[in-house]
């Protein structure tokens, strides 16, 4: 009964196809509490990646959890089809830019080519998203370029704008030369990366001043535009003399090492020294002509507070365009203002305009090598160099940002700062520091949201002005555009090319008030979700207001911290006074095995499909949830991970399934009577422990669910197929096969019991594993009698309740004592593994020291010690001295040295003295004083070791003990041989060898046959004959028979099943298997 998992997940998507599994699921909570869920809309651009997949398994997992716990979860995708995305990919498949070419071609056309690549991957997402697993509604999806969705923006937009939380303004804004649009504060920190740019030297002669003032920029194309030199009005400047020139520098002190490579070696002289606030006003000569007939008054040294003493010079080239401290110094010193703006020479494409004639038509930073060029013929450089750095670039185009000035409009944050962080610690994040750290320092730094953007494949600003600006209607929504236009066509579609030619008639008689030319921020409408994706408040008004808002639950990738995370609480806070969720699982970077980024050109990572058509979605999923990705952390994607879920979780739980198969068949067959599973009425240890253990993990899970730390619930689930695969199955196999000597009620109750964990285990791993314990569940339909009688719809494991806790199952004794016993066997594996000691190789004698209790526990289950470690005899003692064990005190010194300083060489002096009482009372108090100096806690630790020189240890001949520790028990294996165990060892040998004969035959353990040998060679003499007879009741409860000698009537070749030699050290036996 094998299993091939991609295909059985195939299967599986046939059959909720066929059943329509989530839309049956949706009604059979339909009227029930709801679980409100956001889905994040994702660009349909490009192809899913591991990153998709992640948060795509997060956003299944959790829904899943909920609809099985009784609630009514709705789930619905979304597209993020609007902006910078679409539009760039147009601009590089037309090869346009700037406004120009857009104008040109016309923006209806443009945004017919926007609309038809929006959508060219949703097919490949669907499948991508349906072969994973995660049930999601496509057909009821949502879109932010539907009418529906861009008329609720408009609604939200104006709420802000009726409360005075919208302005225009003239700000410098990072700015991308490659979409020709600024960005939001937000976008521009989304993509940070170091690279090269030229730093330079300026000399400003001051004039009526045998001296030049020095400036350093790392944006040579600024130089064009400036204005003003900012000086600290604190600061104290040097004016020196440099001898070699023989000119003379003014600038800080500590700027003295950017002008001179060897400051020691350098020849200059300290002439004098000047207070920033004596230069205020000094004159300069300009570096350029260009601006100075219209601003003739500047070029001047002003007083900014702003500029630091150890960033270069201290003093500062300002061009107040193309800074934001520039601009506010220039308007704080008067001679900027609304009236009066700044030069700005660059458009938007960041090309220098016809104003600066020797660069027009030039990059900006293209021409930084034609501007150091021309100022070094003029002797005004002083020094050129190269620095990295760390930069902005544009998220979408990966060019670098410049900062511009722009007229735009904004979004007040700042006077909502207190509000947000106050809503934003009633929120739940996992893991907490993306929101105590990241995220709270962004909110508490927030600038206001420009959420224009001069592009056309976006929702429009609703926003109609007069030329001068003085009149500004803002439209909420279609009806109220047509009323205030006398519109009467149709509008069914409210893109740029729809509606810029609609007027209003001016209230203030300024003739016809015409719409801006901006769009939204595509931010804007991925943070109006909540409310664009259900039209409200034009429809679904009473369902948002009944548990529609806020969300209980989202979940996006640690870069979402400044992207979606905020500006939904952005618009929350600023519409309803609430954060828009309450709970967000926090995800993080999924990179390629390197340690680099996915890269498609690279190929450094195995594409996405190929790995779950080979190891299937559940490996993927398990695998990516079980990692530190899921604790905001990056994780490296192995392949090889994948394949060792496959290895270590789902084929041990499969194998779990087919031999509970394999014995309910064998039940039948003993029986006569089909094996119905009822709720286990048992007094056997290990069936109350499993039981126990499943009890455990669901009060678990209901515990850790409700906080989501999926990284504590993943591996709690897999401790117990653990547990189920390689203790309580493995332990109880005879019993389940009706072996061990027991009645039928006790095969009965332990295959109920097995019958119950395995039916607890698919329910409770169901949202994590979907396809699994479908196929798994469907399976165990037909043994689970009455438990599904009760049902509205048992068709699948996804319609059931999730498994809530038996408190009449819990026994905390029964685990304590199964916990007590597992440890002594661990340690015993660890002590044979140590000697190369196969466990087929019995052993004399195990000594366990421990206290009273666990010895209690261990003597109680020690038929099973005896059994799975192949010992005869278990001495069971708390006497350490007889055995030789002491304690050792050993010390962290680097970390108690920091701590006792000078005294931590008396603590080493007299630790060798310390006598075993003081440390078990140290074990005991955790704390001692040494030599008048206390020592507590962690200062020490103390290990249980073996004394080389034991007088009072039994002096047993041949007895050779290897130890193993743990922190509260000691194990001691006698790994000596000897020679009565060697008959028990050929015989578990010649029983595992039968057993594997069975399986490579092909045979089912309900499958009967005769086993027979014939002694090959024999030089050592042992007594095989006597070894079989005198233990044939092992035989038969073991591989289900006698073995016997060749008989003279059996082993005909139509009766050989299989016949295979086998050498047991110097024993050379042929085993056959024959039919009966």
């Amino acid at each position: 009964m094998s299993i091939n998992f991609p295909q059985a997940e195939e299967d599986i998507v046939r059959f909720w196809r066929e059943v329509d599994a989530f839309q049956t699921q949706l009604k059979l909570t339909e009227g029930r509490q709801r679980f409100t869920f956001y889905d994040g809309p994702p660009f349909a651009t490009g192809l899913p990646h591991y990153g998709h997949l992640l948060t795509s398994t997060i956003k299944d997992i959790i829904p899943r959890y909920w609809s099985m716990k009784g609630y009514h979860v709705v789930r619905r995708f979304g597209w993020d089809t609007h902006g910078l995305p679409i539009e760039y990919e147009i601009d590089k498949a037309l090869g346009v830019s700037g406004k120009d070419a857009v104008m040109q071609m016309g923006i209806e056309k443009y945004n017919a080519e926007c609309r038809a690549i929006v959508m060219r991957y949703a097919a490949e997402w669907r499948q991508t998203i349906e072969r994973l697993g995660r049930w999601i509604d496509f057909d009821n999806d949502y879109k932010s370029m539907d009418v529906k969705f861009m008329e609720s923006c408009w609604w939200v937009f104006k709420q802000l704008f009726e409360k005075d939380q919208v302005y225009r303004a003239y700000q410098i804004m990072p700015f991308s030369t490659a979409l020709c649009t600024p960005l939001s504060h937000m976008e521009s920190k989304q993509n940070e990366k170091t690279t090269q740019d030229p730093a330079v030297l300026i000399a400003f002669p001051v004039k009526g001043r045998d001296a030049s003032l020095v400036i350093y920029t790392t944006t040579p194309w600024t130089l064009p535009s400036n204005l003003f030199i900012a000086a600290h009005p604190d600061f104290e400047y040097v004016e020196i003399l440099d001898e070699e020139s023989n000119k003379k520098y003014i600038l800080l002190e500590s700027g003295l090492s950017m002008l001179y490579k060897d400051k020691k070696k350098a020849k200059y002289k300290v002439v004098g020294k000047i207070r920033g606030k004596e230069m205020i006003g000094w004159k300069y000569e300009p570096l350029f002509r260009y601006f100075v007939d219209q601003f003739a008054d500047c070029f001047q040294v002003i007083g900014a507070d702003y500029v630091e003493a150890d960033e270069g010079t201290g003093l500062v080239h300002q061009a107040p365009a193309f800074g934001q401290e520039d601009y506010d110094a220039a308007v704080a010193s008067g001679f900027i203002h609304p009236g009066r703006l700044p030069p700005c020479p660059v458009d938007d494409k960041g090309l220098f305009t016809a104003e600066v004639t020797e660069y027009a038509g030039q990059h900006v930073k293209s021409a930084d090598k034609a501007i150091i060029k021309d100022l070094r013929e003029t002797g005004r450089l002083l020094v050129a160099t190269q620095i990295f750095h760390t930069d902005k670039f544009c998220w979408r185009s990966d060019t670098q940002l410049i900062r511009k000035a722009v007229s735009s409009w904004f979004i007040r944050v700042t006077n909502s700062i207190p509000d947000m962080l106050a809503n934003l610690d009633k929120t739940t994040w996992v893991p907490a520091f993306v929101k105590e750290k990241r995220f709270a320092n962004w909110v508490a730094n927030a600038h206001d949201w420009n959420i224009a953007r001069n592009r056309y494949w976006g929702t429009p600003l609703p926003l109609w002005v007069s030329e001068d600006f003085e009149e500004v209607v803002c439209v909420g929504s279609i009806a109220e555009l047509k009323e205030l236009s006398g519109f009467t066509g149709t509008l069914d579609d409210i893109h740029r090319d729809k509606i810029d030619g609609i007027t209003i008639p001016s209230k203030k008689g300024k003739g016809q008030l015409r719409r801006v030319d901006e769009v939204f921020d595509c931010w804007f409408e991925s943070g109006s979700m909540p409310y664009a994706s259900n039209h409200f408040p034009f429809e679904n008004s009473e369902s948002f207001h009944q548990g529609d808002f806020p969300a209980d639950f989202i979940a996006e990738g640690l870069d979402q911290t400044r992207g979606w995370f905020y500006t939904l609480s952005v618009l929350g806070n600023k519409l309803f006074g609430v954060s828009p969720f309450r709970a967000v699982i926090v995800n993080g970077l999924v990179l390629a095995e390197d340690g680099k980024k996915m890269s498609k050109s690279l190929k450094n990572y195995p594409d996405p499909k190929t790995v779950i058509d080979q190891f299937g979605s559940d490996a993927l999923r398990l695998y990516l949830i079980n990692s530190p990705v899921v604790r905001g952390e990056p994780l490296r994607f192995k392949e090889a991970g994948v394949k060792e879920v496959v290895a270590k979780v789902l084929l041990p739980l499969w194998n779990s399934y087919r031999f509970f198969y394999e014995q309910a068949v064998l039940f039948k067959k003993t029986t006569g009577n089909d094996f119905t599973a009822q709720l286990p009425e048992t007094t056997n240890v290990m069936d109350r422990w499993i039981l126990a253990d499943c009890q455990s993990m669901l009060q678990f899970i209901d515990q850790e669910m409700s906080g989501y730390r999926l990284y504590t619930v993943v591996p709690r689930l897999l401790q117990v197929i653990d547990n189920l695969t390689n203790w309580y199955i493995r332990f109880n196999r005879k019993r389940l096969k009706g072996a061990a000597g027991l009645d039928i009620k006790d095969t009965k109750a332990a295959l109920d019991t097995l019958c119950q964990v395995l039916f607890t285990l698919v329910r409770a791993l169901a949202p994590f594993t979907p396809f699994i314990t479908e196929h798994i569940y469907r399976l165990l339909q037909p043994y689970l009698g009455d438990a599904l009688a009760e049902l509205p719809n048992s068709k699948s494991v996804h319609f059931l309740a999730f498994p809530t806790v038996q408190e009449s199952l819990f026994d905390e004794v029964i685990q304590r004592k199964v916990s007590a016993m597992q440890k002594v066997i661990q340690l015993a594996r660890i002590a044979r593994e140590r000697k190369t000691i196969p466990l087929k190789t019995p052993l004399l004698t195990l000594v366990v020291i421990a206290d009273a209790q666990q010895l209690g526990d261990i003597e109680e289950l020690q038929t099973y010690v005896k059994e799975e470690l192949n010992i005869r005899d278990i001495i069971l003692t708390n006497d350490e001295e007889r055995y030789g064990i002491h304690l050792e005190a050993r010390v962290d010194w680097p970390t108690l040295g920091k701590k006792l300083k000078r005294d931590a060489q008396v603590v080493r002096k007299a630790l060798p003295d310390l006598t075993q009482e003081e440390l078990r009372q140290y074990l005991k108090d955790k704390k001692i004083t040494i030599k008048g100096i206390e020592l507590e806690g962690s200062d020490l630790n103390i290990v249980r070791v073996i004394a080389k020189d034991n007088p009072n240890m039994a002096k047993e001949e041949g007895v050779q003990y290897e130890p193993a520790f743990s922190e509260d028990m000691i194990i001691l294996l006698d790994t000596a041989s000897h020679p009565e165990l060697v008959d028990d060892g050929i015989a578990r040998d010649v029983m595992t060898r039968v057993q594997k004969m069975r399986k490579t035959a092909g045979l089912v353990p309900t499958d009967d046959v005769r086993m027979q040998y014939s002694v090959v060679s024999n030089p050592d003499d042992v007594q095989f004959d006597t070894l079989v007879s005198t233990r044939q009741s092992q035989f038969e409860s073991t591989v289900r028979g006698p073995l016997e000698p060749f008989s003279q009537t059996g082993g005909t070749a139509d009766t050989v099943i299989l016949e295979e030699e086998h050498v047991l050290s110097n024993l050379t036996l042929l085993l056959r298997l024959c039919r009966l």
